[in-house]
């Protein structure tokens, strides 16, 4: 199921928001100070590409043990430049990309992935895409190690 949903989603549109995301990390290898988000561009771009059975979760809760005040500080401030730079039009895409989709029956449940995607446009520093079988490991045993 999630192979078909992900052939619909790259002919309903995907295709233009990958390539979207794809000309973002271009653009932030060939501007030196936009470097430090070449990591999360192609993270989401594989999300784009490939929406149903991955999922974007922030490093703290895949790695806890790793979490630092300065690396959130670094990544809040690298998010505010991704904002500015790539964020808000890499947003607005995915979010007329999903309306498209809507409108067609059968494009619905694609949309929904779209929408969840812009979310994640506006902000994608220090997220990585994984599995969602990964993802969930990640939040149990994080339950697991708070209430225990």
């Amino acid at each position: 199921m999630r192979t078909v949903l992900n052939v619909l989603n790259f002919v309903l549109g995907g295709f233009l928001t990958t390539l979207a995301w794809l000309l973002a990390t271009v653009v932030s290898i060939i501007f030196i100070f936009t470097l430090p988000l070449t990591r999360s561009c192609w993270e989401i771009t594989k999300l784009s590409f490939v929406p149903y059975g991955n999922e974007a979760i922030h490093v703290d809760e895949l790695n806890p043990q790793s979490k630092s005040a300065l690396m959130n500080t670094g990544g809040t401030l690298l998010n505010i430049v991704w904002l500015v730079f790539f964020g808000w039009w890499l947003c607005v895409l995915h979010i007329c990309t999903g309306i498209a989709q809507c409108i067609t029956i059968i494009g619905i449940p694609v949309g929904i992935a779209n929408f969840k995607i812009a979310a994640i446009a506006l902000w994608p520093v220090g997220r990585r895409v994984v599995s969602v079988e990964t993802a969930q490991a990640a939040r149990e045993a994080n339950a697991r190690r708070r209430f225990q």
